[in-house]
């Protein structure tokens, strides 16, 4: 034992050990990109080696970590393979997300590194959620979520924060406070004295620490991390450093005067720590030139056998995509897909809306893993009566959660890449766009880019509520199209109650992100004899509605009884119209919507959703790309008018797809 230093020698030296492998790790990738060796982004850590070297020490593999794209000295403390690390940077197969998540997207779970995130405070939420699996499953594993200064001005670190301190979560929110958000210093971005202080107005303690002394950086997150550990909650530690380096690239930063850089450089992790252990007798110079000599070789080693890896080959573009890659759509396209589903067993009549509970509930029963969050689904049932009992039965599996989208995404997001099944409730389908960054860049993603290291098995249940009036244009839209054109989802839309429940259990036992719109035009409005049990409606399965011989009416949602009557009326004047059920969105069902247009020769796409840019159009092009001669007119679309959905009932009524217009274009086709 050091007696005036208060650590064991030996931690000491593996902090320094640590310091010396990230600071070798930074060179090498300094030099590779200056000698143009590497070809790769890369966003300088020198001068905050000392956080993560001090962390080491205090956690283990069965601790979790979320940093950020100017982590991979986080990375390095925590475990990943230097090896398995720098192939991922250089972009090779071996490396330990295939190359497909490169240096600002690591994923080693094995390590306990589980996100790194290139969406400046997106970690945040995420790490509430893989806390929550934790404190879920009964561990007293901890989550420590990394973060800059420039972090803490962006919402999802507040929501975040919040959610964490209301949840009592074992997180602990560590900002690397290295003086700049990005080219911005703290003066000019923020009138806050401090970052530390702002902990106390969400419910838990916030402490500044000195980054740059380990000592002190060291017992302060011994503190920290006990305190997480023990149930006590979240932690916010503000971490004092200053960064040497650029933004991103190579070279010192140009943000410092002469003067205060060569002032930074004295306090530098590097040779502090190295003369620390000088000075206290607790290593010679031998000792310490051979751990840096060390660090040295494994660097070169692991950069050596990097470079001879393979570069990720096009092969695996479409791999990791989705659990199954015949899902991801592609040109020419026709995949045999599951048969219909069939039940013979008990039934019970039930609207939608109940429908929907009976999943939900029959979920909670079928697995543990199951649980549910989102805003106002606790003792009131939820705003759509789908949750009515649920939390006095299931208790904490049932999560009401503040009005905070990132927040209940995030949480949903990290919960399912630890191997939960969450399923989110985000109210209506227009505020998809406050968390889309969370949907789009990483729940969809997170498969991908850690080259199927982790995914997501998560569900969002959302409702669209156009057709009803009266709730005007930020509640009404159809917002499909947002989550069709990103990759890694799958998206449903069921038309009646039976599928609503078999399309929600089929989503919430995948093993890919899953996106459930319901119509609120449908919730109270239809009814009918619905399975008892679990009963499933398989993902990516078309159904036909209605037989016909003259077009294909092809839909989902509220506009599938539109198009049932419009085709009411049109046979009435001879006209033979199909009405084929889309359900699934994503996977869409070729199979079956070439077989209807083969069969009638004509087709007409039809939805709620605007129909500029929507899956109308893209399914039109692909019918007249593939059956391009076998068509006896051009296949079309028919959507809803350019415009937010008005509040004017007249409007509304008028700008949305209904059985009177429908069977008006119907007419024109046929002309």
């Amino acid at each position: 034992m050091s007696h005036d230093l208060g650590i064991d020698n030996d931690t000491l030296c593996e902090i320094y050990t640590q310091v010396a492998r990230i600071h070798q790790v930074d060179r090498a990738i300094q030099s590779g990109l200056s000698s143009g060796k590497f070809q790769f982004t890369y966003w300088p850590l020198t001068g905050q080696e000392g956080i993560p070297a001090s962390i080491a020490p205090l956690v283990t593999s069965d601790d979790h970590m979320v940093t950020i794209y100017r982590g991979i000295h986080d990375q390095v403390a925590k475990g990943v393979p230097l090896k398995g690390l720098f192939a991922e940077a250089l972009g090779r197969i071996d490396g330990v997300n295939k190359g497909k998540g490169g240096s600002p997207h690591i994923s080693d779970p094995d390590s306990g590194s589980m996100l790194t995130t290139a969406i400046v405070g997106a970690g945040a939420p995420i790490a509430n959620g893989i806390a929550l699996a934790s404190k879920m499953r009964g561990t007293d594993a901890v989550t420590i979520v990394n973060f800059g200064d420039g972090a803490t001005s962006i919402g999802a670190v507040h929501e975040a924060m919040n959610l964490a301190g209301l949840w009592k979560l074992p997180v602990i929110f560590l900002c690397q406070n290295n003086q700049m958000g990005e080219y911005t210093r703290i003066p000019d971005y923020t009138a806050s004295e401090d970052f530390a202080s702002r902990a106390a107005g969400y419910g838990f303690r916030g402490v500044i620490l000195d980054g740059n002394d380990v000592v002190a950086f060291h017992k302060g997150m011994k503190e920290a991390i006990a305190d997480a550990r023990s149930g006590n909650g979240p932690v916010f530690v503000e971490a004092r450093t200053i960064r040497l380096g650029l933004h991103a690239g190579v070279g010192d930063t140009n943000h410092l005067s002469e003067e205060d850089l060569a002032a930074a450089k004295e306090t530098w992790p590097v040779p502090r720590t190295r003369k620390l252990l000088l000075d206290n007798s607790i290593c010679t110079e031998e000792e310490l030139a051979a751990i840096d000599a060390a660090a040295e070789t494994e660097v070169k080693e692991a950069i050596e056998w990097a470079m001879n890896c393979e570069p990720t080959g096009a092969d695996e573009m479409l791999l990791d995509v989705y659990a199954d890659p015949t899902v991801a759509p592609r040109r020419g396209q026709r995949e045999q897909r599951a048969a219909e589903e069939t039940h013979t067993g008990e039934t019970r009549e039930l609207p939608m809306f109940q429908a929907i509970q009976d999943a939900q509930e029959t979920a909670l029963e079928l697995d543990p893993d199951v649980f549910f969050l989102g805003e106002d689904i606790g003792e009131s049932g939820g705003v759509f009566r789908c949750f009515q009992g649920l939390q006095e039965k299931y208790g904490e599996r049932i999560r009401p959660t503040p009005i905070a989208e990132q927040a209940i995404m995030g949480a949903a997001t990290g919960a399912a890449i630890m191997g939960l099944r969450p399923v989110a409730e985000i109210m209506f389908c227009d505020f998809m766009g406050v968390a889309m960054d969370q949907i789009a860049n990483h729940t969809a993603k997170q498969r991908y880019m850690s080259g199927g290291k982790t995914h997501v098995p998560l569900t969002v249940r959302t409702v669209a509520g156009a057709g009803i009036g009266g709730f005007g244009a930020q509640h009404s839209q159809s917002t499909e199209a947002w989550l069709l054109h990103t990759p890694g989802l799958k998206v449903v839309y069921p038309s009646t109650p039976s599928e609503a429940k078999g399309l929600l259990l089929s989503c919430i036992f995948d093993d890919d992100p899953c996106v459930q719109y319901e119509s609120m035009m449908l919730t109270y409005s239809t009814q009918e004899e619905v399975p008892v049990g679990d009963y499933r409606v398989p993902i990516g399965v078309a159904k036909v509605k209605r037989e016909g011989a003259d077009i294909s009416l092809i839909t989902y949602g509220w506009q599938v009884m539109q198009c049932l009557s419009a085709a009411e009326e049109l046979a009435k004047e001879g006209i033979s119209a199909e009405v084929l059920d889309l359900r699934t969105l994503m996977p869409l069902d070729y199979d079956r919507i070439f077989a209807s247009v083969e069969k009638t020769g004509r087709a007409l796409v039809v939805h709620a959703a605007t129909e500029f840019c929507g899956l109308g159009a893209e399914i039109a092009c692909t019918l007249n790309d593939t059956l391009q001669g076998q068509l006896k007119t051009p296949a079309s679309r028919f959507g809803a008018a350019y415009a937010p959905i008005a509040f004017a009932k007249p409007i509304e009524t008028e700008q949305i797809p209904h059985a009177g217009t429908i069977a008006a274009r119907v007419r024109e086709m046929l002309k």
